[in-house]
């Protein structure tokens, strides 16, 4: 690990000098892609000179100990730095070893997130909604805007699909873990014997990716145009102003209808399309690594099923990390961040072990 280390520090130092160098700076692109890196490795080259700084403290108070002309004074302060170096080095060693761990490059993102009603008719509908209700309140607790994309309303509120966009400083790299299937227990407003139902939704979160990660040819693209449609079919719009995308090779559908404009909708469809392909490759890098070191918390598969929302006991059970909290309500109305920060916890830890094993 300090071998590692020492040419983070040493790269740091190189990339310190680039970065300050006119002939860098007068190529804008080189420039900022040398100081993402710089501020990436900052952090890790700080804890690391923080290290051997208390080592070095450390050392000294050990040899002050040594010291045979030393004063019973001296040896007394020296012994007291030396068991609180001793005590700080292991704490900034696994610092250290989390601050390494390789970084999602998609962690600061943007997302596009889908949420389609599953298994329970339109039960799971209502759920979906609740589900998007939740997302749209985190969303703005975190300060970041939502926008959405496409939505497929049912009748009573509910939603057979729904997408949107959520733009904010680290979005992705808090939402990515709620991939997968949602299963709801709960009593339906439309059931009259008060019986306990069990329904499904499935939440898929993308990373936004930018036109330079990935190209489309053009002439894979069919594109249709039709009228946006409300909840049970009626049209809200005389114009053909909503878009659909087949990108052939891959039967990937895109629609958007949100817009007025079939320019903008055009463009959104295409921001989804993008986001779709660049996910499919994803998924193939993540599998291949989650093959590799068996290190996933599990933020890819959408056939997963990763959480349970039951009403009777207002519990919420994430079976991933076995995790449950007893708010429903609060959970619901957007209080996201204990169970979220308890699967980045679980990540990072089944990473670390990962990289303790090879």
């Amino acid at each position: 690990m300090f071998q590692k280390l020492d040419a983070v520090e040493k790269r740091f130092e190189e990339l310190t000098q680039k970065i300050s160098d006119p002939d860098v700076i007068a190529n804008q692109n080189e420039w900022r892609e040398l100081m993402k890196e710089h501020a990436e490795l900052e952090p890790i080259v700080e804890k690391y000179r923080e290290y051997k700084k208390v080592q070095k403290e450390y050392e000294d108070a050990k040899e002050m100990m040594e010291d045979t002309s030393a004063d019973k004074e001296l040896k007394e302060l020296a012994e007291m730095e030396m068991i609180e170096a001793k005590e700080k080095l292991p704490q900034i060693e696994e610092e250290i070893k989390i601050l390494l761990i390789p970084k999602d490059k998609d962690d600061d993102k943007n997302v596009i997130c889908e949420i389609r009603a599953g298994a329970g008719g339109e039960e799971a509908a209502l759920f979906a909604g609740t589900l998007f209700r939740m997302y749209f309140m985190y969303a703005e607790k975190k300060h970041w805007k939502l926008e959405i994309l496409n939505e497929n309303e049912t009748g009573l509120g509910g939603y057979k699909e729904i997408s949107f966009m959520i733009t904010g400083k680290g979005a992705y790299s808090r939402l990515k873990f709620e991939s997968g299937v949602h299963r709801v227990q709960r009593v339906p407003d439309t059931e009259a014997s008060g019986r306990i139902h069990t329904s499904t939704a499935t939440v898929a979160v993308l990373p936004v990716v930018e036109d330079v990660e990935i190209e489309i040819n053009p002439a894979d693209i069919k594109m249709e145009v039709f009228r946006s449609s409300g909840a049970g079919g009626q049209h809200i719009n005389k114009t053909s102003s909503a878009v659909r995308l087949i990108h052939e090779p891959t039967g990937i559908v895109v629609e958007c209808q949100t817009e007025r404009s079939q320019f903008q909708n055009r463009e959104n469809a295409m921001k989804m399309l993008k986001t779709k392909l660049y996910d499919i490759e994803k998924q193939k890098q993540d599998s291949a690594v989650a093959n590799a070191r068996k290190s996933q918390v599990g933020s890819g598969d959408r056939s997963e099923k990763i959480r349970t929302y039951n009403y009777p006991q207002g519990r919420i059970t994430d079976h991933r990390i076995g995790l449950s909290i007893y708010q429903m309500e609060d959970f619901l109305n957007g209080n996201l961040d204990e169970m979220i920060d308890n699967l980045i916890a679980a990540d990072r830890a089944e990473k670390l072990k990962g990289d303790e094993e090879e």
